[in-house]
């Protein structure tokens, strides 16, 4: 078993936890967060970087557990350590929709868009994300999706932001946030 220094921002925050086994490779993290957000864990070689996934509620720290195989784990060369991000950051890589017809490739989507040309869109590696205007005064943006949006302040604004996978449906990514929300905690 080999343990490796979590980093946030360059200062120790927890611990990575190695586990080898002959096919796979076990990877634990454990740590405390300095201030709120969707974190994710990543693994730092000094060849690659791995992905581990949203870091989850455990006790008064955060944690994951996740195995990879050998093929997916020797890209990285040799762990040097671990490293927590922001899942998602609010300010950075937002781009406004433009063009619909160009930038949205469903169709269902592209109709409840419209004409608005006050919509965001981001991307990372399985997601991409829509940020339609918010104002609860007014009626709430793309109802049938009501469920699946997450308000956001982005740019000194409030948005409603939906995530879709690569089929684009729609799909829940705020797990964390949301079990935080459920036991009366407020972000």
């Amino acid at each position: 078993m080999d343990k490796f220094p979590m980093l946030w921002d360059g200062r120790p925050v927890g611990e990575l936890t190695l586990e080898k086994e002959p096919l796979y490779t076990w990877f634990t993290v454990q740590c405390r967060m300095p201030e709120e957000g969707l974190w994710c864990a990543w693994v730092t070689g000094d060849q690659g970087e791995l992905r581990l996934g949203i870091l989850e509620p455990d006790g008064g720290c955060f944690g994951i557990r996740r195995r990879y195989s050998i093929r997916l784990t020797a890209p990285l060369g040799k762990v040097l350590n671990g490293e927590v991000r922001l899942a998602f950051n609010e300010e950075a890589e937002w781009e406004q929709v433009l063009e619909p017809d160009r930038q949205i490739c469903d169709p269902w989507l592209r109709k409840q868009i419209g004409g608005r040309r006050d919509v965001l869109m981001r991307f990372d590696a399985e997601h991409t994300y829509l940020a339609v205007p918010y104002d609860k005064e007014k009626p709430f943006p793309m109802l049938p999706l009501f469920c699946f949006a997450v308000i956001r302040v982005i740019q000194k604004q409030s948005y409603a932001v939906f995530a879709f996978d690569k089929k684009h449906r729609p799909v829940f990514v705020w797990k964390s946030e949301r079990r935080k929300e459920k036991n009366g905690k407020s972000l």
